[in-house]
C-alpha cells in the first residue's frame, strides 16, 4: 500500500557549519522547510503531518524521516530517545535517518539495530555524497571524501543522495558517480540538480561570475548517463 514520507525537525546542526560556513550550497535553515520547527516533540510532529498525510493523500503508513542537517550530530543518549519516540508512533514502518557519511558511528547504529530487532520497524541511511570526484568534494567545501562513503555490515537501506550538475564536475564525473554507486550495491539513490540559495558560498560565486553552472541539455545529458550506467536493481527515488 501507499506508504508516505513524514519530515521531523530535530534541534539539531551540523559540523559542517559550526567549524565554517558549511557546504557551498548549504542555505541557513538547511532542508528543513517542509517540516515543523525543531521546537515541538517528534511525536507531535509525526502525528500532526500524519493527521494531514492522511487526509490529502490517503496514506496510512508512514516513514519517519529525520531529514534536516545532520541527524548524529547528537549525543547518543538524545538520539536514541529521538528515535524510541518516532518507533512508538502507531503506524511508522519505517525510520529514514539523514546524515553525513563521516558524522555516524557504530554506537548510532546499533541504536537503530536494536529498534530494527525489536520492533520490525525498517531503517533506511540516507547520506549526501553529491559526486564521487573528491576534488569536487574539496572545493564545495564538503568536509569529507569518497573514502568516508560506506555503511554495509548493518543491513540497512542506504540511500544516497547526488548532485549531478557541480560546476566542478562534468559528464565524465556523473558516470563515475553511477559506476561507484553500482559496485559499492548501494540500495537506492537520489538524484537532484543543483539549488542556488540566497546568502551561500556557492550564490556569492555565481553572483560574482567565478563558477558557471551546465546548460539544461548538458543536465539532461548527465542525468541519462548516469542512469545508463547505474545498477538496475538500484531504485532512483527521485529525479
Amino acid at each position: 500500500e501507499k506508504v508516505y514520507k513524514l519530515p521531523v525537525n530535530l534541534p539539531v546542526n551540523c559540523p559542517n557549519r559550526i567549524h565554517g560556513r558549511g557546504c557551498d550550497f548549504c542555505a541557513e535553515q538547511g532542508t528543513g522547510f517542509e517540516a515543523m520547527k525543531s521546537s515541538v516533540p517528534v511525536k507531535g510532529q509525526l502525528e500532526k503531518t500524519r493527521e494531514y498525510i492522511e487526509k490529502r493523500y490517503h496514506a496510512h503508513k508512514f516513514i519517519a524521516y529525520f531529514q534536516n542537517y545532520t541527524n548524529t550530530y547528537l549525543p547518543l543518549t538524545d538520539f536514541q530517545n529521538y528515535m524510541e519516540e518516532a518507533a512508538s508512533v502507531s503506524d511508522i514502518v519505517e525510520i529514514a535517518v539523514s546524515t553525513r557519511p563521516d558524522c555516524i558511528r557504530r554506537s548510532y547504529l546499533d541504536v537503530l539495530k536494536k529498534i530494527q530487532e525489536t520492533t520490525g520497524i525498517e531503517i533506511t541511511i540516507e547520506l549526501g555524497l553529491q559526486t564521487a570526484n573528491y576534488h569536487t568534494l574539496l572545493c564545495i567545501h564538503r568536509g569529507h571524501t569518497l573514502a568516508e562513503f560506506l555503511i554495509r555490515e548493518y543491513g540497512f537501506e542506504i540511500c544516497t543522495h547526488v548532485i549531478l550538475n557541480l560546476p566542478q564536475d562534468d559528464l565524465y564525473d556523473a558516470i563515475e558517480t553511477a559506476k561507484i554507486l553500482s559496485a559499492l550495491h548501494i540500495s537506492t539513490v537520489k538524484v537532484h540538480s543543483l539549488y542556488i540559495a540566497k546568502n551561500t558560498r556557492l550564490c556569492e560565486d555565481y553572483e560574482n561570475g567565478t563558477i558557471s553552472i551546465c546548460s539544461k541539455e548538458e543536465y539532461f545529458q548527465r542525468v541519462s548517463e548516469f542512469l545508463q550506467y547505474l545498477d538496475p536493481g538500484i531504485a532512483v527515488e527521485r529525479l
